[in-house]
């Protein structure tokens, strides 16, 4: 099965020149879904995983049943201001300015064994600030995964360091 027919595309969408990749039909479809979650689950070779991170806000999805499937934990990474305990931030670039991300700080212990999930690389701004606080809790990086890469910006080049899937690239 093909995921990328669940796939939407979206012209205009969030701004004028954009061709917004939608996952919403993937998620609304379970075969789709269990096929994509089986993708994503095969790149990482039977490697033990402690820990999956999920991007605010679309990577919490497929996040989460990361989690379940390799009996991990799961981290919600979230925009400023949105945890309640002490937390760590990272700073990424936007086309416009500047964002950050947070993570609790006792979510990651030292030597955990760390899958980060996220909906699209892009730019890699999100990836490279997720990469970030993963290292500065002295968690270890096994895999950096994507359910999309848009290839042609370039957003490998900032996680280049670690071993990158995505399951569908454009």
């Amino acid at each position: 099965m093909k995921i990328e027919k669940y796939i939407l595309d979206i012209q205009d969408f969030l701004k004028k020149g954009i061709l917004f990749k939608d996952i919403t039909p993937l998620l609304n479809d379970p075969n789709g879904r269990e096929e994509c979650l089986k993708i994503l689950l095969n790149s990482l070779n039977g490697q033990k995983i402690d820990k999956v991170i999920g991007a605010e806000s679309r990577g919490f999805f497929f996040g989460m049943l990361l989690a379940d499937r390799l009996n991990a934990g799961f981290v919600p990474v979230r925009k400023p201001n949105k945890l309640p305990f002490e937390t760590i931030s990272a700073s990424y670039n936007l086309e416009y300015g500047t964002d950050s991300l947070e993570i609790h700080t006792d979510a990651i212990k030292k030597g955990d064994r760390v899958l980060i999930h996220d909906d699209v690389l892009a730019t890699g701004g999100t990836a490279k600030a997720l990469t970030e606080l993963v290292t500065n809790l002295g968690g270890i990086i096994i895999q950096v995964n994507f359910l999309i890469e848009l290839s042609f910006l370039n957003g490998r080049d900032k996680i280049k360091d670690n071993s990158i899937f995505a399951a569908i690239t454009y």
